[in-house]
């Protein structure tokens, strides 16, 4: 790439979201040995970003977050799209492709409380704030006692409400509170063995034209192999369950000594009910074994289990 290129870089406008987008121009900057000035991130408001007063999965869910910065990659105002990979809906819009992945953060959620350290010792009937599905269906899980509400707005803000009482404590990504220089918010952080993560938590994508040879080129220099085939079999479980953005899915592919190891958890919103499995497979055939372990909790999940959507 010539130094005299200039690359425009499409994200939403919170301080999360434009971290993210920072971070990637560091690292194609540096990779194409070029002037980080050469490469503009330009804000794009979505709809996600816009709707406050009701969760999103009552709006449309994931795609919400997606959906303004698509269409200006479609209409050429961008060149790629940056994209915290756990919003990203499993089917993408016609001529758009997943380019590329960065190496993935710590994927555990964080708990955040001022009035007790553990989910464990909150306090009977205390009230916990968040706006995800999963999360809300775990903790009703494991507390069901605890009294779960909706909780929308960006990590500082989520921070913020917490600190001025309207929620005993509320989960947050630990990759985000880490991208933001705010961990040492998080008063401990959850096993991924009893709260297992999002699809696609802690990682970052890069979105572009599928027939964009050059950007294809260009963000491959800065992929991160192991990342991508773990999304891609998370990406895959996803798929065969992602009917309704109602239901409460969780999912986390690792890549060691050659392998790819998944497991997959679905439940209903109350937590009353869950089905668990995993998979342990070679890296080719990391799409493949998401794809099957979600079809096998579709297929051991009662018949009314995804009504609610």
């Amino acid at each position: 790439m010539a130094q005299s290129a200039v690359l425009r870089i499409g994200s939403r406008g919170s301080p999360l979201a434009l971290a993210q987008s920072h971070e990637v121009r560091r690292r194609l900057a540096a990779a194409h040995k070029l002037d980080e000035a050469a490469i503009d991130i330009r804000t794009i408001r979505t709809t996600g970003d816009m709707i406050q007063d009701r969760p999103l999965s009552e709006a449309g869910g994931k795609g919400l977050f997606t959906k303004e910065i698509e269409q200006a990659l479609l209409d050429c105002e961008i060149d790629l799209a940056v994209h915290s990979s756990k919003d990203m809906p499993t089917i993408l819009p016609e001529g758009l492709t997943l380019a590329a992945f960065l190496p993935r953060e710590d994927v555990r959620d964080a708990f955040v409380s001022l009035k007790a350290r553990t989910i464990r010792e909150l306090p009977q009937a205390a009230i916990v704030g968040s706006s995800s599905l999963r999360r809300q269906a775990i903790i009703k899980r494991l507390r069901p006692d605890l009294k779960v509400i909706n909780f929308r707005g960006n990590v500082e803000t989520r921070l913020k409400k917490l600190e001025e009482g309207a929620v005993d404590a509320t989960l947050l990504a630990l990759a985000g509170l880490k991208r933001l220089g705010l961990d040492k918010h998080a008063t401990s952080l959850l096993d991924i063995d009893e709260f297992l993560p999002a699809v696609g938590q802690g990682a970052i994508c890069i979105e572009t034209r599928a027939d964009d040879a050059r950007m294809l080129r260009s963000v491959a220099a800065i992929n991160d192999p192991d990342t991508a085939i773990a999304l891609a079999a998370e990406r895959a479980f996803l798929a065969v369950l992602d009917g309704s953005c109602r239901t409460p899915i969780a999912g986390h592919a690792r890549v060691a000594d050659g392998q790819v190891r998944f497991r997959g958890l679905i439940l209903r919103p109350d937590g009353s009910e869950a089905h668990e499995t995993e998979r342990v497979g070679s890296l080719a055939e990391a799409a493949v074994l998401g794809a099957d372990a979600g079809a096998e909790l579709k297929r051991r999940a009662a018949p009314d289990f995804f009504s609610h959507a």
